[in-house]
């Protein structure tokens, strides 16, 4: 009987891991943990980068009053899904000479990000 009920208890945990494997990562808890440091998001606050309200859409290196990197003035495009997903996987081969050391391999988590500043 004890054997039994192990096994039920380990066939219960892994459908409990399976289940949250399953849900795709949240992009405001992303954003706070990993980005959240260095941007904010509500307008007119000031962190170490620039503020990222309404950052999808809006001309790279933008925003006023920033001091940018100097390959930002380079940047004559949008920020869109084409320039976070590479910018987030490896900012430098975006902006070079771009100071952000932030790098993210995972598809998935750049994704949740991305749709989460895209909202």
């Amino acid at each position: 009987m004890r054997v039994w009920l192990t096994m039920a208890a380990a066939l219960l945990a892994q459908a409990a891991y399976a289940q949250d494997a399953a849900q795709p990562p949240d992009g405001a808890a992303l954003f706070r943990t990993q980005c959240g440091t260095c941007h904010a998001l509500q307008p007119g606050e000031v962190r170490q980068g620039p503020n990222l309200a309404g950052v999808y859409g809006r001309k790279a290196g933008s925003v006023p009053g920033y001091k940018y990197s100097a390959g930002f003035a380079e940047a004559d495009w949008a920020w869109d899904e084409a320039h976070l997903d590479p910018y987030l996987t490896n900012p430098q081969s975006v902006i070079k000479g771009g100071v952000m050391g932030y790098r993210q391999g995972k598809p998935e988590v750049r994704r949740a990000i991305i749709d989460y500043l895209q909202a």
